[in-house]
């Protein structure tokens, strides 16, 4: 080659393997100094340098790389870089196609319009494609009959399966029929794609599906072209992934896809890969963007379509995840010396998984997993195995059933798409990997395999480069016998070009008897070989052999040089990665299974098989013999070749790294295409094209007198080159020859590059100087004009300016005599209007007031009336009590006067039923702790004091028994007090209606009873002395009354110390103040009325009776009741907060839990009493629980202003008196009931909850307007309307004010803006019911009106009036505001204020909500545990 200074070179670099150059200095033989594309400069000697094609690095690249000027390495790397950086993933070498990996989708590039582009195109007419390959091995099987192949090769995570899934869709695609199976053998092809890719693809560090085995795809088809059946057949699964993974990697991807199956996980007991060994090595558990779940139900459908019946689905299964729970087992050392047990509960219990889904013995698989049986001429032995033993037989049982596994899906997968045997052509697919070769295959950051993933594959990298070997072999054959047919097709002398072949290294490894295969079978028949000795022996046989090498710095490393470079292998592991043991235990265990499936993987074996525990099978052997048979296939058919090329290690796309590409060209037999190529004549032209680019050398032979081929040939002879043969349309030139052409034609272009720019400058220079003087000319032209035209212009617009002048001047004037007019005339009209409406306003108020004052003293003079009344009415009841009660105590002593035995009789009979109460009294004694303090204090003191009575009358009864008759008299009328008061007690909570009634039967009863008291007046005197001993024992009871009465005493203090700790927090509310007041009123009024009744003596006189309470029975009825009360209001309190607190829902849109407190609270007449803590306790509930129970605070704010009225707590004193049976509900119909102050309390604490819900939902409905509508619909109607109108109101307000504050939001764009927005609510308004809408749509009318007059044309010719009347009246309005709050209000803002009021009240609030039917109620289950809410079970039934 000759270096001239500007020579354009490559030149070799350490990064980028070549980098593009030019010659700075050839003057030394030996250096050449150059400096790089980069600005770089570096010296080499000229041996070192390549030619390189500066026209080509104009455009994109070649299609085909035999067209490059310099067929070289350089060439083909940058060629296929530039292609890659276009997206031209595919690139021609000959016959051979190279596809770059470009790692993202190319959709269009694969789709059925380019399959039917490419269908019937020759090769080379359109752009590279793997469909053109294809097509072509296609259509030379139907034009010539005769058998195709395409091999795939390359690296892992080239591309490889990829491509070869293309390959079969093209050949479905051409040769596929239309028939409407859904299982016709080209789906049958194509689906059994993704099913190997499940059970034999696997994540690496370098390839996230990277294929663990080879596989050769053989389609056969009919005499029409039809695919009529098909084959498959692999070569070397890694089983040893089954078991060891590293980190970054994955197992097989069956397993992950199973342990994403929702059911079939479950019943196989199946949890996250995490938690099995032989997949928890690696954290690696998802890919990124591939579901496992997903793929699980594509390899589901893979297998349905392939034939594969449900039964044997499952049982594939059933064998993946017994083999899970086979790795989990774990061994620990037995008791005896070198044994091993199973390790934990854990292990067994995954032991017995994996022998349910084998469906095998438990025992014998364990047996299995920790002995090993040797068979020998005496008998069997039985062999306990370690830890380590074990484990490597579980492992090596795993890795057996997987591989067989393997094997039946091939099988099956041929046996269901069928083979055609009558078949005279096929298309076979190789997808085989690719040669590796490692500098260093123990630098892990180079290459990204750790030393152990080193190891696992150090001897399938051998396997595999032996195969490539036999590849390679085939390929040099098939380019030598390509290049052979184009010199005789160009009828060329070609019988001294030398060809390469690599023989020798395939008789190195697999040449019998003494091939390192060979070598390595002898080694593993010994049971002590190992790989030392191994190594030992290969290197004694092959000692001066030029192709292998010993290591330097081992004992057992060897180095082989293979065609691609040379590989160091480490013979650790080939002994043992060469023996495929099969253990006959394994078969023993699980040939008898039930499951036929699994048993049809593991069949008996003969009897002179199964006398030795392992049987010994040589990997490399049968590997050896299955390339043969492959290699004979492939050499009855035509050979097409696809080199998958990996352009980064990353994964990356738009990345190409020169060093790995230019090293798989290298492996891939790309470049030793390349070197062949040159061995004979690497550069070729057809005249035609060497005319065009060359011509220039001998322009005497270019006038026409020769034709192409002479032309050429003069040139050559010309320029004395000898190494070059003329062919019928091409000349081929060898190597180096084409630069000394290139050369010659530098440079006569050179020279007439310079008599051209020559010419050029004497034009060019000429040019100018004319165009420079009539640009002279021309300027001085136009500077003459232009002086005078800016004289003119310069008195034109000094009188224009005159004009202008007095116009603006006469027009200012005027607007200002305007702008002074109209706003006087408007300030007089508000100012006059402003005036008339306070005198309205006053005369209304003044009106209002009296009106206000009348009703007010009404309802005062009403209120002394009624209380007068009542007043007289109770005085009247008490005083016709004591005159009755005098008239009967009168009767009474008349009555018995009878005599002393008679008397005596009525004290015993009444002391013991007083006795037996009192004993039923104690064990009812609860202290209450749900009512109001003051009143449990008064209770307690009234309790005090009735004991303290009934003490004294004991004392007094036994001290004075003496004066019998009068004792007698006295307890015979306070047990008719009593029991009058029990009476009375019992008619009041059965009917209050028929009280007077009930009181007198009473009185026939007890005269009745007189009556027969009479009759036993002679036993008297029998039991008196029983009465004495009783006596004696009340008195014992009276002494621990006295106790009972001290402790109660104690629990006074306590509870008064907790009612005035209460007493300051009830203070410190300000909304309970009130009704502390009252409380402590009511308190103050029934302490003096207690203090009044201990102060007198013992009296058995009611007292005075209210309007709706009976009157109360003071003594040991007085007591009784009270604890009854506490009971039952504790009972009550828990019955309410179990309704409060549960989520009852609703029934017809009401709901439950409201409904049935308030038809509670009209059943216990809270809202009649005076005094009670029921409500308070019923708004601490709901305050508690506001957001879950909104409507639930509304119902009960309706039924309370139904039953309260709406007069506020003057009603209650208003009120005229009611019958007490309308008030107790027995009336016809619901009637109104007379509430009280605490009911009138509730409810205004009801609806300021109902004010506070409504108040929160629309601030947040404001600012969070969709998520929050979601949430009112359980709201009544009326509350929705009420919102959606003030939020519309809120949207109107905000938009206005935006539109008046921003100036630059007041276009015509932003106003079509808000309008399409307007539309939308105006489209929802029409859509939605009035009950929700109502008057939301008028809301809207200052920023309807507003955007109105935005979107308007022509505003200019609008006139102020047309703007307020018909366009913008809002206008007119706004002034109206603006004047009436200069009058009234300090700011003079003219913006809109939101109006955060409260719409309505709760008579609003009852209106709306319609009537409620109270006995419609669904009751909860648990109501049945209270007593207080059994009237609503028997109610309801």
């Amino acid at each position: 080659m000759i270096l001239d200074n500007g020579s354009k070179v490559w030149v070799q670099d350490k990064d980028l393997a070549w980098v593009a150059a030019e010659v700075i200095d050839s003057s030394s033989n030996r250096i050449i100094n150059l400096v790089t594309v980069s600005g770089k400069k570096v010296v080499a000697p000229p041996e070192d340098l390549l030619p390189r094609d500066v026209d080509e690095d104009e455009h994109g690249g070649v299609e085909d790389m035999i067209k490059l000027t310099y067929l070289n390495e350089p060439g083909v790397l940058y060629n296929l870089r530039r292609r890659y950086e276009l997206n031209d993933i595919y690139t021609y070498t000959g016959s051979i196609l190279i596809a770059v990996n470009p790692f993202t989708k190319i959709p269009h590039l694969y789709d059925t319009h380019m399959m039917e582009q490419y269908k019937g195109a020759p090769l080379g007419e359109l752009s590279p494609h793997v469909f053109a390959v294809t097509d072509a091995s296609y259509r030379a099987m139907m034009n010539e009959g005769k058998s195709q192949s395409i091999l795939v090769s390359g690296e892992s995570g080239a591309g490889k399966t990829e491509t070869t899934k293309l390959i079969m869709q093209y050949l479905t695609y051409v040769g596929g029929r239309a028939a409407g199976d859904d299982r016709t053998v080209e789906q049958q092809v194509l689906e059994s794609n993704p099913l190997l890719e499940a059970f034999g693809n696997a994540r690496t560090v370098r390839n996230d599906n990277s294929s663990r085995f080879g596989k050769f795809v053989e389609i056969q088809f009919d005499s029409n072209g039809r695919i009529s059946g098909a084959a498959i057949r692999t070569y070397l699964l890694e089983r040893s992934r089954v078991v060891q993974i590293t980190d970054l990697e994955r197992n097989y991807h069956c397993f992950y896809q199973l342990c994403a199956s929702e059911r079939d996980a479950e019943k196989y007991k199946l949890a996250h890969p995490s938690h099995f060994h032989y997949l928890n090595k690696s954290k690696i558990f998802e890919l990124d963007g591939v579901s496992n779940a997903e793929q699980y139900v594509n390899t589901r459908r893979a297998m349905d379509v392939v034939g594969i019946s449900h039964e044997d689905q499952e049982a594939i299964f059933r064998v993946l995840a017994a083999i899970l729970h086979l790795g989990n087992i774990e061994f620990s050392p037995g008791k005896e010396h070198d044994s091993s047990v199973i390790k934990d509960e854990k292990s067994r219990f995954h032991m017995q998984m994996a022998a349910n889904l084998f469906m095998c013995d438990v025992d014998l698989l364990l047996t299995t997993l920790c002995t090993r049986s040797i068979k020998t001429r005496e008998g069997s032995i039985v062999k306990a195995l370690d830890c380590n033993a074990a484990v490597a037989g579980r492992d090596a049982l795993a890795k057996t059933v997987y591989a067989r596994l393997f094997d039946w899906l091939v099988d099956k997968i041929n046996r269901s798409v069928g083979q055609d045997i009558n078949s005279q052509m096929q298309i076979g697919v190789l997808d085989i990997y690719g040669f590796e070769c490692f500098k260093n295959n123990r630098q892990v950051a180079v290459n990204c395999f750790s030393v152990l993933e080193f190891l696992k594959l150090c001897f399938e990298q051998f396997c595999i480069n032996f195969a490539n070997e036999k590849l390679q072999q085939h390929f040099n054959e098939h380019v030598f016998k390509m290049e052979q047919e184009e010199y005789g097709k160009e009828e060329i002398n070609w019988s001294y070009i030398e060809f390469v072949d690599n023989q020798d290294v395939l008789d190195l490894i697999e040449k019998k008897p003494i091939g390192i295969i060979a070598l390595l079978d002898e080694a593993c028949m010994f049971p002590k070989s190992t790989h030392e000795s191994f190594s030992t022996k290969l290197f004694q046989h092959f000692r001066s052999h030029p192709r292998l090498e010993k290591e330097k710095f081992s004992q057992t490393d060897f180095s082989m040089s293979h065609y691609a470079g040379k590989v160091t292998y480490h013979t650790d592991t080939f002994l043992y990665k060469n023996r495929d043991y099969v253990v006959v235990e394994h078969c023993n265990l699980l040939s008898p299974s039930k499951c036929p499936f699994v048993s049809g993987l593991f069949p008996l074996l003969a009897e002179e098989s199964s006398r030795s525990s392992f049987q010994f099978s040589s990997v490399a052997s049968r590997f050896k013999q299955q390339l043969q048979a492959l290699m004979e296939t492939l050499k009855s058919t035509e050979p097409h070749y696809i080199r998958c090329v990996k352009p980064n290690s990353l994964n990356q796309p738009q990345m190409f790294v020169n060093a790995s590409v230019i090293h798989q060209l290298r492996c891939g037999g790309v470049l030793e295409a390349v070197r062949i190529s040159l061995a004979g004549y690497p550069t070729r032209r057809t005249y035609s094209e060497f005319i065009n680019r060359y011509g220039v050398i001998a322009l005497e032979f270019m006038d026409g007198s020769h034709d192409d081929k002479g032309a050429t040939e003069k040139i050559l002879r010309k320029l004395k080159l000898e190494n070059f043969q003329l062919g019928r349309s091409k000349v081929f030139l060898r190597a180096g020859q084409i630069g000394i052409l290139d050369s010659k034609r530098a440079e006569i272009l050179d020279y007439a590059a310079k008599r051209i720019q020559h010419c050029l400058r004497t034009f060019v220079a000429r040019r100018y100087f004319i165009s420079v003087k009539a640009a002279a000319v021309s300027l001085q032209t136009c500077c003459r004009g232009c002086i005078a035209r800016k004289m003119y212009a310069a008195i034109r617009e000094t009188a224009a300016t005159i004009s202008i002048q007095k116009y603006i001047r006469m027009w200012l004037m005027r607007q200002a005599y305007l702008k002074l007019y109209s706003p006087t005339i408007i300030i007089q009209s508000h100012v006059r209007g402003f005036t008339a409406r306070q005198r309205l306003l006053h005369g209304r108020e003044h009106k209002a007031a009296t009106f206000i004052q009348a009703c007010w003293r009404m309802s005062q003079v009403r209120s002394s009336f009624h209380q007068y009344q009542a007043s007289i009415v109770a005085v009247q009841c008490l005083w016709r009590c004591r005159q009755a009660r005098r008239e009967l105590r009168r009767r009474k002593q008349e009555a018995n006067e009878s005599g002393a035995l008679r008397l005596a009789k009525s004290k015993l009979e009444r002391q013991l039923e007083e006795l037996t109460w009192r004993l039923q009294l104690e064990k009812k004694i609860r202290v209450s702790n749900e009512e109001s303090k003051q009143a449990e204090i008064s209770r307690l003191q009234k309790v005090l004091e009735a004991l303290n009575v009934e003490l004294d009358m004991a004392k007094l009864a036994t001290t004075n028994e003496c004066n019998k008759n009068a004792v007698l008299q006295n307890q015979l009328e306070s047990s008719v007090k009593q029991k009058i008061a029990l009476e009375r007690e019992l008619v009041a909570r059965e009917e209050v209606q028929k009280e007077n009634a009930l009181l007198k039967g009473s009185l026939d009863a007890f005269e009745k009873k007189h009556a027969a008291l009479e009759l036993e007046l002679t036993n008297a005197q029998k039991g008196h002395n029983e009465t004495t001993e009783k006596l004696r024992e009340f008195e014992q009871k009276c002494s621990q009354l006295e106790r009972n009465v001290i402790s109660l005493e104690g629990k006074v203090l306590s509870l008064e110390d907790e009612n005035h700790a209460l007493g300051q927090k009830a203070f410190s509310t300000p909304p309970k103040s009130s009704r502390t007041g009252l409380a402590k009123s009511c308190s103050e009024k029934h302490s003096s009325a207690i203090a009044s009744c201990t102060e007198r003596k013992p009296s058995f006189e009611s007292p005075t009776p209210t309007k709706h309470i009976p009157p109360f029975a003071l003594g040991m009825s007085k007591s009784h009741r009270s604890k009854l009360t506490t009971e039952r209001n504790q009972d009550n309190y828990e019955f309410l907060s179990r309704c409060i607190k549960e989520n009852l829902g609703f029934k017809n849109g009401k709901p439950l839990a409201a409904r049935i407190i308030y038809k509670s609270l009209l059943h216990w007449h809270a809202f009649e009493s005076e005094r009670t803590t029921i409500f308070d306790y019923i708004i601490e509930g709901i305050n508690d629980i506001l957001k879950r129970n909104i409507r639930s605070n509304g119902f009960l704010t309706t039924a309370t202003q139904r039953h309260t009225g709406s007069s506020g707590f003057t009603s209650r004193t208003g009120q005229g008196l009611k019958s007490p049976l309308k008030s107790l509900g027995y009336d016809d119909g619901m009637s109104h009931v007379e509430a009280r102050y605490p009911a009138i309390l509730f409810k205004q604490q009801l609806t300021a909850c109902v004010e506070k819900i409504f108040g929160f939902i629309r601030d947040n409905l404001k600012n969070e307007l969709s998520p929050l509508l979601g949430s009112c619909i359980q709201v009544p109607s009326f509350f929705i309307r009420k919102l959606v109108t003030q939020v519309y109101s809120f949207i109107n307000i905000t938009l206005f004010n935006s539109l008046l504050l921003r100036r630059e939001c007041c276009t015509f764009s932003n106003g079509e803006y808000v309008k399409s927005g307007l539309a939308e609510l105006e489209k929802w308004i029409a859509n939605a019911k009035e009950e929700y809408a109502g008057t939301s749509w008028h809301e809207l009318n200052y920023i309807r009106q507003a955007v109105g007059f935005l979107v308007i044309h022509q505003k200019r010719k609008k006139s102020l009036e047309e703007i307020r009347q018909d366009l913008c009246p809002v206008v007119g309005e706004m002034r109206e505001l603006v004047g009436k709050d200069n009058q009234s209000l300090a700011s003079n803002s003219f913006l809109l204020d939101d109006d955060l009021s409260i719409p309505f009240s709760a008579e609003d609030i009852d209106i709306a909500i319609p009537a409620i039917d109270h006995d419609d109620i669904d009751l909860p289950p648990f109501l049945s545990e209270y007593p207080c809410a059994q009237f609503l079970i028997s109610h309801q039934k």
